[in-house]
Order: C-alpha cells, then structure tokens, then sequence
C-alpha cells in the first residue's frame, strides 16, 4: 500500500485522478490533497470517504511520508515544489510543461517507452495530451516502418485548457463574451492554443514537436504541427499524415495498430465507422479510424486519432506510470 499526494486535486485532472485512482483500486494506504490557498479546507471524496484539501505549502507537506505525488496544478507549483517532494522520498509524477524537455527527466507514455523510467531522479514528466494519443499508433509504425515526416493538425477540445474554458463553451452559447479565448469558441474554430513565439508557431505545436522527438528518442524527426481549439467540450482529436521509410501493406498497419497495447482500431468507411470525441469521452483507449494511403507521397499514410484529452491525455497516464513503477520494484 502506498501513500499518495494529489497537487491541484479541486482542477479538472486533479478530480479526474481520484476518479481513476478509484476506478483501478490504486494500494492506498494514505491519500492526501494539496491546492491553492483559496481552495484549502473544500471537501472532496475518495471512494465515498471525505478527505480534506490542504493548502500546497512546506508546513503541510514536511510532515508526511509520500510515495506517490501526482501533480496538475501549473508549472509554477511544479517547479517550485516537484523538486520538495521529491527531496522527501516521493516520486513525482508531473502533468504540467515544467519539466518535459529537462534532459535529467523522462518523459513518457507507459505504451511507448516504459524503458525510460529506469532513469528518472524523483521527477517524471507527463507528455502534452495531444502528444501523448498521437505516440500510441505512432510508435507502432516507427517500430514497423520506421518514419521520415509527421504532419500534425489538431482540433483540441475546451476542456484542455480548463475550467475556465468550459465556461467559455458553455456561456458563449447564451452569447456570452469569451474571458479565456480571444474569439467566441462556440460556432468558431481559433487556430491559436497557447501563445505565439517569433518563429509564427504556438508554444502548443513546439511542445508537439519537442516532445515527439524526446519520446520518441529521434532528434532528427521532421515534424510540423497545426493546433486549433473547436468548439467541443471534451476529446482531442487529431488528423496526423505520416511518411514512413518502408512501403507498406495497408491490411499489415491495421494488424498491427489492432495489436497494440492501449489503441483500438475504429474504422469501417462503409458503416460510417470512425472515431468522434463525443462517442470516445470517457474511455481510456486512443482509436484510430480513417487509415488511408496518402498517394501524394511514396509511402504516405494518413490516420485520424482520437482520445480523452483528461482521461489518457492526463490522469490515466500518469496512473499508468505510477502502476508500472510498483510492477518494477
């Protein structure tokens, strides 16, 4: 049994942790949360128990023996206190940006490259959400075909940029001013998730791009993204156009993408069969539909790929990372 930290448990990851914590019967023995200041003293529930949230301060955590320190609560918290967990005995596992592309940090997908936990000092980084769908069957065709060029265009949910952008959704469709987004989101498509940096790219389509090279351990990867936030609430979506370095049989990419562990294979063009973020919310797979040649290019192919941006973009990962670190010891 084991005695694990949530950091930001009142965001929607931090719930989403308890809920999956739950859902697989993670060994606690103790589970403590941690938030904001103004968030201290709300009540929140672990398998019908109350447990109390603490402020995220030194005072509170000196005090307890943490194994596991699940965090979701903004880099700034991540870099300030990820190091004083870790200091403490736990193994942080961390979704924000912080720590992603620290060379001293693996940053992993449990179905891609587990090998990578071997390293870690204290600290493991969870991938972006939209980085960590695209791995699953990315991986499966780097491993069989290998892999010259990824084209990446995403049409990422509300729900990955908070509770905040939810309302937006939500209140936007009263015709309501949006506070989070620069454009109305609801009827729209904004081609713009986090902020823009000299080279015309968001910081989202680099983090893309970087953490597919890491994950992946190719630095030479050629690799472009284009990432649009869509008026949908939950489930990232993404078209990705690879050019692998063998010909390849179309039936053998589907064999293998329906081998893999974590991905289902979703596609019957004649029975309309395809994955869409409604009908994939709330499961933990990533599904892959639409896998087409892309007759432009020698050995061309395209795939649709699907996933719960909070579930396996998020939470479920990192449970999945702290589950294989107890199947190793």
């Amino acid at each position: 049994m084991f005695n694990v930290a949530i950091v930001g448990a009142t965001g929607n990851v931090g719930r989403k942790f308890l809920e999956i914590l739950a859902e697989r019967d993670f060994p606690i023995k103790n589970l403590y949360l941690f938030a904001s200041k103004r968030s201290a003293g709300l009540k929140l529930y672990f398998k019908d128990k109350e447990v109390i949230v603490e402020e995220t301060c030194p005072e509170n955590i000196n005090n307890k023996k943490i194994d596991f320190a699940l965090f979701s609560a903004g880099g700034d918290v991540s870099l300030e206190y990820a190091p004083k967990f870790a200091s403490l005995g736990a193994t942080v596992i961390d979704n924000s940006s912080a720590w992603r592309m620290n060379k001293e940090v693996p940053l992993v997908v449990p179905e891609v490259n587990p090998e990578d936990l071997k390293w870690h000092k204290g600290i493991i980084a969870n991938p972006n959400c939209s980085t960590i769908q695209a791995m699953v069957p990315l991986k499966v065709l780097l491993d069989n075909f290998g892999i010259k060029r990824i084209v990446y265009s995403t049409y990422q949910a509300v729900s990955g940029a908070g509770v905040a952008a939810i309302s937006d959704l939500e209140n936007g469709i009263q015709g309501v001013a949006p506070k989070i987004f620069p454009y109305p989101i609801v009827g729209n498509c904004i081609p713009q998730i986090d902020v823009f940096l000299e080279n015309g790219y968001t910081k989202e389509e680099i983090k893309m791009i970087e953490e597919t090279k890491k994950i992946l351990h190719n630095e030479n990867l050629k690799i472009t993204a284009t990432t649009v936030r869509v008026p949908v609430l939950n489930s990232h979506s993404e078209s990705i156009n690879i050019e692998l370095e063998k010909n390849f049989d179309l039936k053998d990419v589907v064999n293998y993408f329906s081998k893999a562990k974590g991905l289902t294979v979703y596609d019957d063009p004649k029975e309309l069969k395809y994955p869409t973020p409604l009908e994939m919310a709330g499961k933990d797979d990533v599904y892959v539909g639409r896998i087409r040649r892309d007759f432009s290019v020698d050995s061309g192919l395209n795939i649709w790929v699907v996933a719960d941006n909070i579930r396996k973009g998020a939470a479920l990962n990192a449970v999945q990372i702290a589950e294989l670190l107890i199947k190793s010891n």
